[in-house]
């Protein structure tokens, strides 16, 4: 097979968009880019407002690193685009980001889910609205700073999503949701490179960010607190009642449904948590499912973690342009989580089932599960909530 992830075979001939978020990867990704001859133009997405976390954000304006869509980040941002020379923009994105991003963050965790933001806004951000407004500067490509690789498969006709080199550093799970017109516009160059050689460059260009530290990974929330966060913007952003009604509290119990004790809303839960459970036990109690409907937290122990079988939801295909038989693959069920086999089977309505051969701890609804075969992305999904195991609903 005839297929390269090198930048130059990625590139097309027109300009190029760089997306800049003011960190030390973006700004090497155009450094890069630059160096190789091409026309850039730089755009940053106003997202958040991190004012609106309120006086009480512990990383308020004296602690601007690891934040996104601060003043600092668009200077930082700025400083790199007039140090390699091309022209910038900053677009203010906040009302889609709300709509598409932060309300569905809520209303998941209100919903028993634990959603994954940072795939919507790749998907839906950078690689939808942001690729649109590039189009009007005449830009007929997008870059970004991710670690992963993309390639051209002249055989199947389709554009791959490769891992990255760096498997510590590889995003590729955050990029599953990606279509094949974003994919033939996107270029990741990064992909083939580490981080220390990325920060290599920074220094070697001169550029103002290369000793920044990593950014958080969820933008909006500050400190990590979401169920703060959900309960601040709740009423502001989603629903007219106070949090009180709106996140109700419940009891914790047990497999067999015995009480074992209360909670204060299941949004300050998720599966596989273990601590903030307040209840004393023999063996440490882990979440191991949520009923919002009971508003329940079911608990047990490690061993009732495992899972072999779930379904997943809205799949993207990436490799292939559907799943029309079983399909022997790895998978991943969180960012950080080990790929491990498994085979999918396509279903009637659309979704997918699941089936690892080996039982997986903290399989959690509303958390992406991402397929592949080698370094390769075939495609990928949204766990679904399990159907009745405790709650005896389907």
């Amino acid at each position: 097979m005839n297929a390269s992830t090198d930048l130059e075979s990625q590139m097309r001939v027109g300009r190029i968009a760089i997306a800049l978020s003011g960190g030390v990867d973006s700004s090497v990704a155009a450094a890069i880019l630059k160096g190789a001859g091409c026309d850039l133009v730089g755009f940053s997405m106003q997202l958040w407002d991190q004012r609106r976390n309120g006086p009480n954000d512990p990383q308020g304006e004296g602690h601007p690193q690891g934040r996104c869509c601060s003043l600092d980040d668009l200077f930082d941002a700025r400083s790199v685009a007039a140090n390699l020379n091309f022209p910038y923009y900053v677009v203010n994105l906040q009302q889609e980001f709300e709509e598409i991003v932060v309300k569905s963050f809520i209303e998941d965790y209100r919903n028993g889910l634990t959603p994954s933001p940072c795939i919507l806004c790749n998907s839906q951000m950078k690689f939808d609205r942001l690729m649109r407004i590039a189009e009007e500067v005449n830009a007929v490509q997008i870059a970004t700073g991710h670690y992963a690789r993309v390639r051209y498969d002249p055989d199947s006709g389709r554009y791959q999503l490769l891992k990255a080199l760096d498997r510590n550093k590889d995003q590729s799970y955050f990029l599953f949701e990606l279509n094949q017109m974003q994919l033939a516009r996107a270029i990741f160059p990064l992909g083939d490179l580490t981080k220390l050689q990325v920060r290599d460059i920074a220094r070697q260009n001169g550029l103002p960010v290369a000793e920044k530290p990593e950014s958080q990974e969820i933008c909006f929330v500050p400190d990590n607190d979401y169920s703060g966060f959900i309960e601040r913007h709740y009423c502001e952003l989603v629903g007219s009642e106070a949090a009180e009604q709106a996140f109700p509290g419940g009891e914790i119990v047990d497999g067999e449904g015995n009480v074992l004790g209360t909670h204060r809303g299941i949004h300050h839960y998720t599966v596989g948590q273990r601590k903030g459970l307040g209840i004393a036990h023999p063996e440490p109690l882990y979440v191991i499912e949520l009923l919002p409907a009971e508003r329940r937290v079911v608990v047990g122990v490690r061993s009732e973690l495992g899972r072999c079988s779930f379904g997943v939801l809205r799949p993207n295909w990436i490799s292939i342009p559907e799943l029309k038989s079983p399909l022997r693959i790895s998978a991943k069920i969180r960012s950080r989580h080990a790929e491990m086999p498994a085979e999918i089977t396509p279903l009637e309505d659309g979704s997918l089932k699941v089936d690892f051969d080996t039982p997986q701890l903290a399989v959690t609804p509303g958390q992406a599960c991402v397929f592949y075969q080698g370094d390769e992305v075939m495609g990928g999904g949204w766990i679904a909530r399990f159907a009745g195991r405790h709650s005896g609903r389907q």
